[in-house]
């Protein structure tokens, strides 16, 4: 069986773009980010946790509430922390009571955790 130069590339092209979309299905489904990270040791960490990226074997969880209520704790220090609203400023910024600016924002949204704030459309401070 022979074939001309241009049914060739033809075939090329299209196995190279069945390539392309196979890989951006594989990209598609890696697994997104945990909320939050309930550590073998039990300690709930949410994204503002100095431990959250260190934390490797964990259970995930959507939201601290949710980590709590299995059983887990909060971080050390972060207990007193949960009684104070967590505030969303003008700007779209989610300020718990450890962000340098949690005092200074005046006009804000009242959230009762950084995980509603940041569901709600806003982000974390830099």
């Amino acid at each position: 069986m022979t074939y001309k130069i241009s049914q060739l590339l033809a075939l090329l092209v299209l196995g190279a773009g069945l390539n392309c979309a196979l890989a951006a299905d594989k990209k598609e489904a890696a697994p997104a980010e945990p909320t939050v990270k309930k550590s073998d040791a039990g300690i709930c960490h949410d994204k503002t946790s100095p431990s959250y990226g260190n934390t490797k074997k964990f259970t995930a969880f959507a939201s601290m509430d949710e980590c709590v209520k299995s059983g887990g704790k909060p971080p050390a220090g972060a207990t007193a922390a949960a009684a104070d609203p967590v505030k969303k400023s003008d700007s779209g910024i989610c300020h718990d009571k450890s962000s340098p600016h949690y005092e200074r924002t005046k006009k804000f949204t009242e959230f009762k955790t950084v995980d509603e704030c940041i569901k709600s459309g806003g982000k974390l401070p830099k």
